[in-house]
């Protein structure tokens, strides 16, 4: 199957995943978010949770506080159309 065929066939998906701003690259660190969750309802504190999970999946702190913000963020409503909805105005 090329490239071409598994966008084409998840073209609708895809799509909708993409105006809720999820991005490609975040499956990379499923796991990372998981962890941190983890660590932190054992009740390890936020900053050393971030500090741990930086270093252990080779990132920035930072870069997890922007990770963290953004998988805690709640979807935006999915549009049935390209043009139904303006995610601004919700």
């Amino acid at each position: 199957m090329t490239i071409f065929e598994v966008l084409n066939f998840n073209r609708e998906l895809l799509e909708r995943l993409r105006r809720i701003g999820v991005r490609l690259e975040d499956t990379a660190y499923i796991d990372l978010f998981v962890d941190f969750n983890n660590m932190v309802g054992a009740g390890d504190k936020v900053s050393y949770a971030v500090a741990v999970l930086a270093n252990k999946y080779g990132v920035s702190e930072r870069k997890v506080y922007s990770l963290i913000k953004r998988f805690q963020s709640s979807a935006l409503p999915i549009c049935p159309a390209k043009n139904d909805c303006n995610p601004r105005a919700v």
